[in-house]
């Protein structure tokens, strides 16, 4: 039983997942949390890693730490991304493993699900398909990862378990329009059009395409969970159940900036897939579930884009 005095180390502490985990604990009365920058500590490097751990000897390690970007950085830099990876998760795993780290959480994506696998997406489908062709540079290295998770629980009985949340959105996202993910840009899109009289925002596709988002805080709350309880099994998906449509999101964001222009949707773009949600019965059934409604997770997500959007330098013309 892990308790508020041991150190547990976060990787990627300062990323939108490392620092919700981060939040977390501290509010749960854990006060020996631990944290490197990647100038500290650059966990591709495996002596770093190692030495590291070695005198530090956490009792618990969260993995939130990854090489991530959307479609075009995945295709303009395939080796990195798999190297890069698979260096960070299994310099962590193969430390933790060999100076007897008792707990470990390794934090992965969706994305490592086949592109056509059956909705909502079961635990069970995985690498029974191809992958979507964009990002599978990053979900084979994330699969890798929870390949590795299961080898270290099924040869030495390790209490290592791999987490997979669907989409996220929350406090430290990432707001930029050429890399960002669907809601940031969203709220991005009519932040600025606001600014400009309510001027019309531009979307893509139709508005169709069906989609699931789990607050950053809840996947926090879920990685808790995890670390005070010997789950079953060694992976679990991570989401709400709940989905809705682009076009029902764009307008719930619409409605939380106040923007009282036009949406226009540029039917010329692709949706992408119709539609991506997972199955979240596994982990519900050990006892955790999703508490933060999007309708209240945007709200409290663009408050915290109005304090810190001259840190994000994102308004600058």
């Amino acid at each position: 039983m892990i308790s508020k005095s041991d150190k547990i180390y976060i990787a990627g502490h300062r990323g939108m997942v490392g620092s919700a985990c981060w939040r977390a604990l501290e509010a749960e009365g854990y006060i020996n949390i631990v944290g490197k920058t990647s100038k500290e500590l650059d966990l591709r490097d495996q002596k770093a890693v190692e030495e590291f751990i070695k005198t530090e000897k956490p009792v618990a390690i969260i993995d939130a730490a990854a090489k991530v970007g959307g479609i075009l950085a995945n295709d303009t830099y395939p080796y990195e991304f798999l190297m890069d990876n698979m260096l960070i998760q299994n310099n962590l795993i193969r430390s933790a493993h060999e100076n007897d780290v008792p707990k470990f959480i390794f934090l992965g994506s969706s994305c490592i699900y086949p592109k056509f696998a059956p909705q909502p997406l079961k635990e069970e489908y995985l690498l029974t398909d191809s992958l979507e062709p964009t990002n599978e540079w990053y979900a084979i290295a994330k699969i890798s990862g929870v390949k590795l998770i299961e080898a270290l629980r099924k040869e030495y009985g390790r209490d290592y378990v791999s987490l997979m949340p669907t989409n996220l959105y929350g406090p430290n996202d990432n707001f930029d329009l050429k890399s960002s993910h669907v809601l940031p840009a969203m709220m991005r899109k009519f932040h600025e059009a606001k600014l400009k009289g309510n001027a019309p925002v531009e979307l893509w596709g139709t508005g169709s395409p069906m989609r699931e988002f789990l607050h950053v805080d809840d996947l926090g709350q879920a990685v808790l969970f995890a670390l005070e309880n010997k789950l079953e099994e060694h992976l679990y998906n991570v989401g709400t159940g709940l989905d809705l449509t682009i076009k029902e999101l764009a307008q719930l964001i619409q409605s939380t900036v106040e923007h009282k222009g036009a949406i226009v949707w540029d039917n010329t773009k692709p949706d992408g897939t119709p539609r991506k949600l997972m199955d979240n019965s596994k982990i519900q059934k050990q006892g955790w579930k999703a508490k933060i409604r999007l309708e209240l997770g945007i709200k409290y997500v663009y408050a915290w884009f109005l304090d810190n959007q001259a840190g994000l330098n994102l308004l600058r013309k």
